[in-house]
C-alpha cells in the first residue's frame, strides 16, 4: 500500500521516534532516509511511503497515534 504523509500535528513532536517509526513501517528505507524524510515531512512538504501490506493496520493505528495526518494513494 502506497500512503502520502502529510503534515505532523503535534507540538513539539520527537523527531527520533517519527523516524524510527517510518524506518519500521515504510519498505526500503533506511534509519538515514528515515531521518530525512522526518525533517521533511516537519517542514510541511508531504512525502510518499509504501507500507508492508502485511503491516497495514498497525501501521495505520500507528501513525495515527504519532498524529501524523496521511493519506492513502493506492491500495
Amino acid at each position: 500500500m502506497k500512503i502520502n504523509l502529510l503534515s505532523i500535528e503535534t507540538q513539539g513532536p520527537d523527531k527520533r521516534v517519527i523516524a524510527q517509526f517510518i524506518q519500521d513501517i515504510a519498505v526500503g528505507v533506511n534509519d538515514s532516509l528515515a531521518r530525512e524524510f522526518t525533517e521533511i515531512l516537519l517542514e510541511g512538504d508531504a512525502i510518499e511511503i509504501e507500507i508492508n501490506n502485511n503491516n497495514t493496520a498497525s501501521a495505520l493505528r500507528g501513525l495515527r497515534k504519532l498524529n501524523i495526518d496521511y493519506e492513502i494513494i493506492e491500495d
